[in-house]
């Protein structure tokens, strides 16, 4: 199977910055070619996991039902102009409970596809942060950073796990994946 890994806030939709975060489907926006990106990559024959850190849930920020909402909404309007995701797994614990899915962990990776028969190595996460990136290397893929969400890119160089490639947004990632084969 063919796959990739996108991170959501900073990647799909708009980051709304450092420790804050869509509390609701209202503040919800979209990136500019995100949609046309995850229907390029499904119209190559790629499956999509969308795999992100959703901390406000534990921290009484926005409730579960909020963040099903976003999602619903999300996949809809994804799917209302062609686009597939095949799922999406979040890790709601905060950030000292130690769980093993919270990114960098790759326990989301894990769980969302548990059973499937993927070449990590030959697979893409694609996020905008060096939390994405440390669970995409933990799961043996390649990495690509986006430029759309958290990070300076500056502050690269001084990551002690660095991706392998980067790039402005979603759309010239996916155009560069599609462009390696």
């Amino acid at each position: 199977m063919k796959a990739i890994f996108l991170d959501r806030d900073g990647v799909i939709n708009r980051d709304p910055g450092f420790g804050d975060y869509i509390k609701s489907w209202g503040e919800f926006q979209f990136l500019p070619g995100a949609i046309d990106a995850i229907k390029g990559l499904n119209e190559n024959g790629y499956e999509i996991f969308v795999i992100s850190n959703q901390a406000g849930v534990a921290k009484g920020l926005f409730t579960q039902a909020a963040l099903d909402e976003i999602t619903r909404n999300m996949l809809a309007g994804i799917n209302r102009q062609g686009g597939r995701i095949r799922s999406v797994t979040y890790c709601t614990h905060s950030t000292d409970e130690g769980c093993a899915c919270r990114k960098p962990m790759p326990g989301m990776i894990k769980k969302a596809t548990a059973g499937l028969d993927i070449d990590f190595k030959n697979t893409y996460f694609i996020g905008d942060s060096r939390h994405d990136v440390g669970a995409g290397k933990a799961m043996g893929c390649r990495t690509i950073l986006v430029l759309t969400g958290k990070e300076n890119p500056a502050d690269v160089k001084n990551w002690e796990i660095r991706p392998d490639f980067i790039k402005k947004d979603l759309m010239e990632a996916v155009g560069w994946v599609l462009r390696q084969g």
